[in-house]
Order: C-alpha cells, then sequence, then structure tokens
C-alpha cells in the first residue's frame, strides 16, 4: 500500500495564488474510471486545464518535462517540500515522489482557467481543505469491491499481487468518501460522464 503523506502542510508560507479560475479536484481508486472521466471533461468547453504534477521519477519512454510531469531529482523534491511549495504530496515508495506544485495551480488560473486535479484522496482532500469553496472535490467510486476487482483483472495489465495490493488500498480511499463535496458512481460510464458534466457546470456557475 502507498504511504500517504501530508508533508505539503507545513508552516512555511508562501504568497496568495492568484485564484482567478476554480479548481476541480477528482480522486477514486484505482480502476475506478477516473482518469477517462477527467479526459472526457477537458473538451466539454468548462475552460478546464490539467493539473500537471511532479515526480521524482524518471522519464519514461517519450514522456517530457513539463507536458507529462514536472521532472524533479529526489533532493529537489525535498528541498520544494521543506518551503512548503507541495500543496499536497505522496511518498508512493521509498524515494519516489508524486506531488502538486503551488506554482502550476498560479500558473492557470492566472490565465482565468479553471484546474482539474487527478489525485489521491488524501492529496484532493489536502487541496480542497485548504481552497475551500473555490474547490470542488469529486470522489469517483465503483459499484462495489467486487466489480472494481473484476474491472482491474480484466485491464490485464497487473499481476494477482498487484491487483490484491490495488483493492487493499482501493477499500481504504473508499473509507474518505463520505469528506468529499460530491461523490460520482461509476457503474454505466456514460451516465457517470453526465452527472459529472452536471455537477461541473453548477459548480462553475456559481
Amino acid at each position: 500500500m502507498a504511504k500517504f503523506s501530508n508533508l505539503s502542510i507545513i508552516n512555511y508560507k508562501l504568497p496568495n495564488i492568484n485564484m482567478s479560475g476554480k479548481l476541480i479536484i477528482f480522486s477514486a481508486p484505482s480502476g475506478a474510471g477516473k482518469s477517462t472521466l477527467v479526459q472526457h471533461l477537458l473538451g466539454c468547453g468548462f475552460n478546464m486545464e490539467f493539473s500537471i504534477s511532479a515526480t521524482s521519477r524518471a522519464p519514461r519512454g517519450a514522456e517530457q518535462n513539463g507536458v507529462d510531469y514536472y521532472y524533479l531529482t529526489v533532493d529537489e523534491f525535498k528541498n520544494k517540500i521543506e518551503k512548503g511549495e507541495f500543496l499536497e504530496c505522496e511518498e508512493v515508495y521509498t524515494g519516489c515522489f508524486y506531488g502538486t506544485l503551488r506554482s502550476e495551480v498560479d500558473r492557470i488560473t492566472s490565465k482565468g482557467n479553471n484546474i482539474v486535479f487527478d489525485v489521491d484522496v488524501v492529496g484532493g482532500l489536502n487541496i480542497k481543505k485548504e481552497f475551500g469553496d473555490r474547490a470542488l472535490s469529486l470522489f469517483v467510486a465503483p459499484p462495489s469491491i467486487e466489480i472494481l476487482h473484476k474491472r482491474l483483472k480484466n485491464r490485464g495489465t497487473d499481476s494477482d499481487e498487484m491487483i490484491a495490493k490495488r483493492i487493499g488500498k482501493a477499500d481504504f480511499e473508499m473509507t474518505f468518501a463520505p469528506q468529499f463535496d460530491k461523490v460520482v458512481v461509476n457503474d454505466d460510464l456514460e451516465m457517470a460522464k453526465e452527472e459529472a458534466e452536471r455537477i461541473i457546470r453548477e459548480f462553475l456557475s456559481k
């Protein structure tokens, strides 16, 4: 199971982030369909831009810095943590960090665009806590753990051991669902898309 971390929540304070745009946060267990929904919503005319995460892992294949991720060394990542430059971050395993830079929020919202996050549940709640009503937090839930297990199995990308780990993590993540503003149950993908569109349209109209 990944080790969740609140390392970004320290006493160091940066200048307030420009909040011309709004924040939409998506979190979900692996296999619930979160990324599919986010990609769909980016094309729905909501003036949304995807938040690029930072990571300490090396680029893979044709991945590019500033496009797929912001690639940092472990030392650079830890230095930014100490300076409070992350809204949220997670050490997935020893020496491998992922996180959301405050500068990324400023980069997008200062243009008047809305920013959408695809983050783990603890990170999502940390962002919501900081921005309050300026942010909408959505939890994408599978119809059941049994169906989630079937989806992960059918993907054919993970070993049985990894699927078991993902299911164990999903059990943990599901306990956070009530803390989110809205829960979208992805039983039927098209219906989940419509529900997410409705929720975001309502939020942005306020």
